[in-house]
């Protein structure tokens, strides 16, 4: 067996999760950090171990130290970290057992989402000043998180060529690049057309970024931390204190259809859910909704 090292390891690793795994550059990053930690933890404590002879009381003292800085979420998802980097390890025969077998991770409460009201939302909306060069933009901005219910990541990447205005359906670019389609709806189609249109058509577009659909005031593609602050900025505009972020709009997107009779299967594709697990929580969301719906169908309630 080589005596890899962790630097080299962690390397092989990112492409592991890249390739075999399908991971989206954001897990592959926070995966690969988590490593690192160990890795450092190991390293500044003087622990003679390398990747092929960790052992489980090495993780077991770098956990119990991590417990005392970071949150459980977080401890919980360095856990699966290191989980995941000693099964590569199997996987590519350079150990033949996971010294993480046995490590458990801390009990998470599961914690619901923040979301709007169709009311909150349609004031949101006319709260913006439509005169403003970014007005037009930024409608169209939270009309399409909330109306197809994208991830922020899919819609600073969305391009013209992902909009087919006649068939009323967005081609959408998810996690490890798995694609889905998604219906446009009429609002989302209408505000999208006069953005480009009228307001996109006068930007001195850079090359590179021609076929974006959104873009900043340079005629450039739009980051992650630009559409959380127009999503802040519009809702505090209109006194709505909740604390909201992009992904508010895809909850409240999940939500509201599973309030007007969507079934979670549905839900699930359109939200690009890899497992109906994660969609299970709309569930939990709205109990005068679940309440309505026992009413309605249980024989009992006749």
């Amino acid at each position: 067996m080589l005596n890899l090292d962790w630097k080299t390891l962690i390397v092989d690793y990112e492409f592991y999760l890249r390739i075999e795994r399908g991971l989206a550059e954001n897990t592959v990053k926070n995966y690969s950090s988590d490593i690192l930690a160990l890795a450092q933890f190991i390293s500044s404590n003087k622990i003679l171990e390398l990747p092929k002879d960790c052992s489980r009381e090495t993780l077991q003292q770098f956990i119990h130290q991590q417990s005392k800085t970071v949150t459980a979420s977080s401890q919980a998802r360095r856990i699966s970290s290191i989980k995941s980097f000693f099964n590569f390890m199997i996987f590519e025969n350079l150990r033949t057992n996971s010294p993480a077998d046995l490590i458990e991770g801390p009990k998470l409460g599961r914690k619901l989402p923040v979301t709007l009201n169709l009311g909150e939302i349609e004031k949101i909306l006319g709260g913006i000043d439509l005169s403003l060069p970014n007005g037009q933009r930024n409608r169209a901005i939270i009309e399409t998180l909330y109306g197809s219910g994208l991830r922020v990541s899919e819609l600073v990447n969305l391009t013209l060529s992902d909009i087919f205005f006649k068939e009323e359906i967005i081609k959408v670019t998810g996690k490890g690049d798995k694609q889905r389609l998604v219906p446009l709806g009429s609002y989302s189609k209408k505000c999208i057309q006069i953005y480009k249109n009228e307001i996109r058509v006068l930007k001195k577009i850079k090359k590179e970024d021609n076929d974006i659909l959104f873009l900043n005031r340079n005629g450039r593609k739009m980051t992650r931390a630009m559409i959380f602050t127009i999503v802040r900025e519009t809702a505090l505009k209109v006194g709505i204190k909740k604390k909201i972020s992009p992904h508010t709009y895809r909850h409240s997107f999940a939500t509201h259809l599973l309030e007007n009779g969507a079934d979670l299967k549905s839900i699930q594709i359109l939200m690009g859910h890899e497992s109906i697990t994660t969609t299970e929580i709309y569930t939990h969301l709205d109990n005068r909704h679940l309440k309505s719906v026992m009413e309605k169908f249980h024989p009992r309630n006749k």
